[in-house]
């Protein structure tokens, strides 16, 4: 297993976790479950959270195509297949 672990200004986490047969990334929203939305296009996933009056856009890169998106308290995990 191989680990990256990424912090923005407003000291968040974005985790990335690879394994044999899948990688997983896992970032802090700062949102809860119902105030997170995903959209996966190809290889991009397009993140919108709001927490409050905020909302917070993120765009970044997969690694593969083959994914599941999740949330759980404000955690969103995303599996991508290799």
């Amino acid at each position: 297993m191989s680990t990256q672990q990424f912090a923005g200004g407003d000291e968040r986490f974005l985790r990335r976790y690879e394994y044999e047969n899948e990688w997983v990334i896992a970032a802090d929203t700062g949102a809860f479950d119902g105030d997170v939305s995903v959209d996966v296009v190809g290889t991009t996933a397009i993140v919108v959270a709001e927490s409050g009056d905020t909302i917070t856009e993120t765009e970044f890169e997969l690694p593969g195509e083959d994914v599941a998106v999740a949330t759980n308290n404000g955690v969103l995990t995303i599996t991508v297949q290799k």
